[in-house]
């Protein structure tokens, strides 16, 4: 039996943090914003969590040690949704003339793109889930089988004692709280479905401005040929695919495969094998755990030309390939 000690298995861990230290540390994972403290001297900043590395979500718990104010005003380059639910203490975001007071019962999200701040009292120590705009889109733009034109924007206050947001918050203690223990939570095959599971969740439980189209759309199911197609270019993703293999593959013609894609996925089938081949590259780039080299797994991943992958990738990301594993080895505690 595996004797491991409490919190062996986290890949995040900050204790002590001065008021630069965690306001520094806070930015790296969220983006740039304001953190003040009535009494600077008096912070201690302690975060413990675990990353899922399929799109750098992070998972754990964090608190202070003094009364702290933190203020979202470059909210363009404020890159995350930042959900938390206090376990103890308590705070209040003020956002759009809204005070939405939060405690053990119930959450608020710190989204991109608006401008807000959150107090948060000395003792609170809170469970917090961060999650990239990036990988909020994404999953988005695949539950809709299109792409997004206006960012997604949720209620900001989460009911976590009733209903849909509440059985979310439960999943993710459950999971903060095996990742801390497990090792199979560790496991990037494994946690890379967790955390879908967590985005798609969230995506569906909790209110939003796509909340209307989802419910709409995901009673739709794709055209056989489309799942056909989509099928054959996943399973052979890594291989030099031709436009008439997918035809034969999905049993149209080329004009009704482009008509398909174009409705239903907002692209050319293409350009969807390019996309769905980025999203693998970053994918094991995330899960590598080190400095492996992005050539190679480009290379595996079908892309022959590295300049021109490299430019694809900065474009659909906003980050270059060495960016993201740069800053897996900050979230990491590497040198």
């Amino acid at each position: 039996m595996n004797h491991k000690k409490s919190g062996h298995f986290r890949d995040i861990h900050a204790d002590h943090l001065d008021l630069a230290a965690a306001r520094n540390w806070m930015s790296n994972i969220c983006g740039p914003h304001r953190l003040d403290a009535s009494h600077p001297g008096s912070v201690n900043f302690q975060h413990s969590g675990s990353v899922l590395k399929a799109m750098s979500t992070t998972l754990g718990c964090i608190e202070y040690g003094t009364d702290v104010t933190i203020g979202i005003e470059d909210a363009e380059h404020f890159n995350s949704y930042s959900l938390s639910l206090p376990l103890s203490g308590e705070q209040e975001l003020s956002i759009a003339g809204r005070q939405l007071h939060s405690n053990p019962q119930r959450g608020v999200i710190v989204s991109p793109n608006q401008s807000q701040r959150l107090s948060i009292t000395g003792d609170c120590r809170k469970l917090q889930v961060v999650i990239s705009s990036l990988a909020m889109r994404k999953t988005l733009e695949e539950m809709l089988q299109r792409p997004t034109e206006r960012p997604l924007t949720f209620e900001p206050e989460m009911d976590a004692s009733d209903g849909a947001s509440a059985s979310w918050w439960r999943m993710v203690r459950h999971f903060n709280e095996e990742m801390e223990h497990s090792e199979l939570f560790g496991q990037a095959v494994f946690n890379r479905d967790l955390e879908r599971a967590l985005v798609k969740g969230l995506i569906l439980a909790q209110p939003n401005n796509y909340s209307e189209e989802l419910r709409r759309c995901l009673g739709e199911k794709l055209p056989h040929y489309l799942l056909r197609a989509r099928d054959y270019l996943q399973a052979n993703a890594r291989e030099a695919l031709r436009l008439d293999d997918l035809e034969q593959a999905a049993g149209v013609s080329r004009f009704k495969l482009f008509d398909g894609f174009r409705k239903h996925f907002g692209c050319s089938p293409m350009t969807y094998l390019k996309h769905y081949r980025l999203h693998a590259v970053r994918e094991e780039i995330l899960a590598a755990g080190g400095p492996r080299s992005i050539s190679e797994i480009a290379m595996n991943w079908g892309f022959a030309h590295l300049g021109r992958f490299a430019g694809d990738y900065r474009k659909l990301f906003g980050e270059t390939p060495s960016a993201t594993q740069l800053r897996l080895e900050r979230l990491s505690g590497r040198p």
